[in-house]
């Protein structure tokens, strides 16, 4: 099996922590020289310099914000115009938790720029590239909530589901160049971003914190949350060649808790 991305460079956004930063890990493993996008350059720095580069990678950082695409525009612009990118990793943290009819109008706007229209900024911007080199994996970090909708998640379950419906249709459009197009879809991973739900579901509902992390955790036949090198493992295979026929799907990693096939 080649798993191979020894000479491919990956950009991999919001990978300062969490599940980007575990993407990128293993990424880097398999030979990719990773360019990482997030806001916070302490954490970037430090991120990047944690990465293997044992196969003579060159690893390197932009500090971007996804709440300004015009920003992102620019940012990928001045990547590709140094060098063709291989692999995209498309990730934005999730809107805020909540019922869908307390979010306001602009919450939905707001969410909608940062994760449909930088995936599609990012992906105008390093299609050419993929072409020209005969190499192209456009890989989105979304939620299970594009299967099953998540409660309390109202914002987000809606704006996961238009970012699957838009790397799907883009799958399609791509497929005739070898470039592949796949959603990734984290279950219960122990990152910030699972506490913080945990935390804003206890206070919701005005027990223990420890209480809910019990009850998620019955939820899922494996019995724990997954660790993020897991998740990243399952980003990193779809980018290698070894899933060159893989185009236009939704994965789980979420140890068989989505109710769905």
């Amino acid at each position: 099996m080649n798993l191979s991305l020894a000479g491919k460079t990956a950009v991999v956004c919001g990978a300062s922590q969490g599940l980007g930063l575990a993407s990128a890990r293993e990424l880097a493993l398999l030979g990719a020289s990773c360019i990482l996008l997030a806001r916070n350059e302490k954490a970037l720095e430090a991120a990047a310099a944690s990465l293997d580069a044992s196969q003579g990678q060159q690893h390197n950082y932009y500090v971007t914000d996804f709440t300004r695409p015009e920003q992102v525009k620019a940012t990928i612009a001045a990547i590709t115009d140094e060098q063709i990118v291989n692999i995209l990793v498309n990730n934005t943290g999730g809107p805020s938790s909540g019922p869908i009819l307390a979010a306001e109008g602009g919450a939905f706007a707001k969410a909608f720029e940062m994760h449909v229209v930088c995936n599609q900024l990012l992906a105008q911007a390093v299609v050419p590239g993929m072409k020209a080199s005969g190499y192209g994996r456009i890989i989105q970090i979304i939620s299970t909530s594009v299967k099953v909708p998540i409660k309390n998640l109202g914002v987000s379950n809606t704006i996961r589901a238009a970012v699957a419906n838009w790397a799907k249709t883009m799958a399609g459009e791509l497929a005739p160049f070898g470039i592949t197009v796949n959603n990734v879809l984290p279950g219960s991973m122990s990152t910030d971003r699972l506490g913080s739900l945990f935390r804003a579901t206890a206070e919701a509902r005005g027990v223990p914190v420890a209480t809910v992390e019990e009850e998620w955790r019955q939820e899922i036949p494996m019995q724990r949350f997954g660790d993020p090198a897991e998740f990243g493992a399952a980003v990193a295979f779809l980018a290698s060649p070894a899933a060159g026929y893989i185009t236009g799907i939704n994965l789980p990693v979420d140890g068989g808790k989505t109710p769905s096939l």
